[in-house]
């Protein structure tokens, strides 16, 4: 099973403060906007989106189809496809995708500890 491209989304306070705090660590915007209160920076292969006034914790992203620049890859495992796998092992959601929908869908599981972990596939 491959997840996708993998980055920690960060409920942030100012958006702006964010966005500066992590350009001091050498991150730059990838995608987002200010104005629409989210944005995805980049390191390397780290990937951390910062998003104000969406959600109340941080939220581990996986993107199938994605790399870590955002960019389409050409064979992937499709969302609902990883859905069926975790759900043949046991694991409860969240919410979940349409499996009898194409294209863009996302499920959500916790881990034990109560993190959520977002797998949210764009196309």
């Amino acid at each position: 099973m491959h997840l996708g491209a993998f980055s920690i989304s960060l409920s942030v306070k100012d958006l702006h403060v964010s966005k500066a705090f992590y350009e001091n660590l050498g991150f730059t915007v990838l995608g987002g906007a200010l104005e629409r209160n989210y944005l995805i920076m980049k390191n390397g292969n780290a990937l951390v989106g910062l998003f104000q006034g969406m959600f109340e914790q941080n939220i581990l992203t996986f993107n199938p189809g994605w790399d870590e620049s955002g960019q389409n890859v050409a064979a992937f495992d499709d969302v609902r496809a990883i859905q069926q796998e975790l759900k043949s092992k046991g694991l409860t959601f969240e919410s979940e995708a349409d499996e009898n929908t194409t294209g863009p869908a996302s499920f959500v599981i916790m881990d034990p500890d109560g993190n959520a972990i977002l797998v949210d596939q764009h196309r």
